[in-house]
């Protein structure tokens, strides 16, 4: 899976979103936001984690980090990121191209609330070296989120 497989699924559902391309990795979300011109809190990173056997995407601001005690009050579980070498496998994309667009058959996708302060911002587009501009209600529509949740430790909603 790569980037014109990210391409071809939104020109598939009806968006020929622009994918925006780099000559410059943007793997990390202080790369990505360098390569963008924005802050790195409009990157939205996509988190892979295991719960049991299945995995998982998290879609979340740039700047958020798993708050572990709301994450179990959620899914009554510990947080498991996936290990790097497995990632691939489990979700789709490889680790700095982790996108939540046409993952892998049975992958839920959910997106934190941290991202809701925000008009846009800039998912991984399927390679470490791309992203996409996306609304939440964009992300909801081509994501396919299973639903918003609440998970990140709290970012005073700066914004």
């Amino acid at each position: 899976m790569s980037v014109q497989r990210v391409k071809e699924f939104f020109i598939n559902n009806g968006n020929e979103k622009k994918v925006l391309e780099f000559e410059h990795t943007t793997a990390t979300v202080e790369q990505a936001a360098e390569a963008i011109g924005c802050e790195p809190r409009r990157i939205a990173k996509t988190l892979s984690l295991w719960q049991g056997e299945t995995a998982v995407l998290i879609v979340m601001s740039g700047e958020g980090k798993i708050d572990n005690k709301k994450y179990k009050a959620e899914f009554s579980e510990k947080a498991k990121m996936i290990p790097f070498d497995q990632v691939e496998e489990a979700v789709g994309y490889a680790p700095g191209g982790v996108c939540p667009f046409a993952p892998k058959e049975g992958v839920k996708v959910y997106a934190d609330v941290s991202l809701r302060r925000f008009d846009t911002f800039y998912p991984a587009a399927g390679s470490s070296n791309s992203a996409v501009e996306m609304t939440c209600g964009e992300l909801e529509r081509y994501a396919r989120i299973e639903k918003w949740i609440d998970v990140c430790k709290d970012t005073e909603n700066e914004g």
